[in-house]
């Protein structure tokens, strides 16, 4: 018992000196985890220093905050004046004395007919702000000086004279660009804004995540994509626009927690900051209408299309059905995330068809398919003997289905359909990929600013289960309606010579 008891503290000891571990070097994280964004490529700058180490990757800089936290990494890369916004927030964090390299950062062309006018307005646009002083006013106002509260960026007064450009910046990302009293600011936005008043043009802002950026202006999505780390590689595209910005990277890790407010005044400060700082409630409520309008779309357009397709191919041939099932399974054999990307940047790339409505038509798809399955289940269920006899009786075909085999065939896939109702609502949580504003892109943007996960986490989850529960009750009022045991005899004979009824 004794040999245990000491075992067990030896074990604590080493475990606390594990976790109190003090990092001073770059190569002291060999060997351990360290966080970094996605498709930023900070990680090349000391790969030849750490080679033991695990790269974690993560889609928004804040949640690097969280896993530091949570001791899922030991350090995570970030640039140098990101850092000094989150160490505002949490000054429990400190940086390694020295950086791990630096970067410069670029704007990303698209490839289209005007690529090489603008590219050659941005550059010149970027070595007069050089000169005349106008990008050290930038970096002052938004990153030396930078407010988060009442730092404001005008994004009016432009002529448009020469036609507007499609710009695709990361949106939540504290202080290059993120949302600010409902309205998208930062220094790259005002960075942007400047040059397209002085070149006639009028800017419209995307907030898409990181690692779509590229692709999107690649793609012809956007005319331009912002805070493009320069490579080797992505410099020979010849698609990248002069240097606007240079900044040290910086190993953060966690250092010694310098107290704060108690736990009920930090969740009371938090609330604040989630809901009603900048009236962040109404991008919350915003947000909710997006996933319910793109959700109800999708569940109509897609019951409909699922079982017109279902009726052109009841009773069709080898071929018909043959081509239906090939498009089921490529649609269903498909990532979600991919099926609406590759909608958006390559099927829909060169339209105007909002990232809202192509989520519409991905998601219709997908419900389709998943109707059409539903459907001939169903029907499967209901036996062949109930249509002959409605057959024998004097109805028509069409009369057979529709009021024998359909009705209690929707009783085999209701239950099917309304889950596949809750699947859908869960599903568009993807759409932040293709830079749609819904629930949980909103949850993200606010995270970024308030630099909490709490509130912003939960009350997203409360709101998915209040719209789950509203569509499922829907669905559930549907299904008790059109229950063929409600059905009057009556009803169902409706048009229908049975003969007149023996005295």
């Amino acid at each position: 018992m004794k040999r245990l008891a000491a075992t067990l503290i030896i074990f604590c000891i080493a475990v606390t000196a594990f976790c109190a571990q003090e990092f001073t070097t770059i190569e002291d994280l060999n060997g351990h985890d360290i966080g970094v964004q996605t498709a930023v490529l900070y990680e090349e700058l000391i790969q030849d220093r750490v080679p033991d180490t695990t790269f974690q990757y993560y889609t928004m800089p804040n949640d690097m905050i969280l896993a530091l936290q949570s001791g899922k990494v030991d350090a995570y890369l970030i640039e140098e004046v990101s850092y000094g916004v989150q160490k505002k927030n949490h000054p429990e964090l400190t940086v390694l004395e020295e950086p791990a390299g630096y970067i410069n950062a670029t704007c990303i062309i698209g490839e289209n007919e005007r690529q090489d006018r603008l590219l050659s307005e941005l550059n010149a646009f970027i070595a007069e702000s050089r000169e005349n002083g106008v990008l050290d006013e930038l970096y002052d106002y938004w990153i030396t000086d930078f407010d988060p509260v009442n730092d404001t960026c005008d994004t009016t007064g432009f002529t448009g004279e020469n036609g507007t450009i499609a710009v695709a910046v990361e949106g939540g990302y504290e202080p290059f660009s993120f949302i600010s009293n409902g309205q998208i600011s930062g220094f790259d936005v005002d960075f942007i804004c400047r040059f397209a008043r002085a070149y006639g043009y009028t800017p419209v802002f995307y907030e898409v995540p990181f690692e779509a950026i590229a692709p999107g202006v690649e793609s012809g999505r956007y005319d331009i994509g912002m805070n493009i780390v320069v490579s080797a590689e992505r410099n020979e595209t010849g698609t990248l626009s002069d240097v606007y910005y240079s900044t040290p990277i910086r190993l953060v890790v966690m250092g010694e927690d310098e107290g704060g407010m108690g736990f009920f005044a930090s969740l009371a400060e938090s609330f604040n900051k989630t809901f009603l700082r900048e009236n962040r409630w109404e991008l919350f409520l915003q947000g909710a209408g997006v996933t319910l309008l793109i959700t109800v779309s999708s569940i109509i357009c897609g019951t409909l299309l699922g079982f017109l397709v279902f009726m052109l191919t009841r009773h069709g041939g080898r071929v018909s059905n043959g081509v239906t099932n090939f498009f089921l399974w490529l649609i269903h054999g498909m990532p979600t995330v991919l099926l609406l990307m590759i909608l958006y940047y390559i099927i829909f790339g060169s339209t105007s068809l909002s990232g809202t409505w192509v989520s519409v038509v991905g998601f219709s798809l997908m419900f389709a398919c998943s109707m059409i399955d539903m459907l001939r289940v169903g029907c499967k269920a209901v036996g062949r003997g109930q249509l002959e006899a409605s057959r024998a009786m004097g109805y028509s075909d069409g009369q057979s289905f529709f009021r024998i085999i359909l009705p209690q065939a929707a009783n085999h896939f209701l239950p099917i359909y309304k889950n596949e109702v809750v699947t859908l609502i869960k599903e568009t949580s993807v759409v932040g990929y293709i830079a749609v504003l819904d629930l949980t892109k909103i949850s993200d943007l606010v995270r970024s600013r308030t630099y909490e996960a709490f509130f912003p986490l939960i009350a997203t989850a409360i709101m998915y289960f209040i719209l789950t529960a509203i569509l499922t009750r829907i669905v559930r009022l549907v299904a008790d309606k059109i229950d063929p045991k409600r059905r009057k005899k009556d009803k169902i004979l409706k048009g229908i010579d049975v003969g007149d009824d023996e005295e």
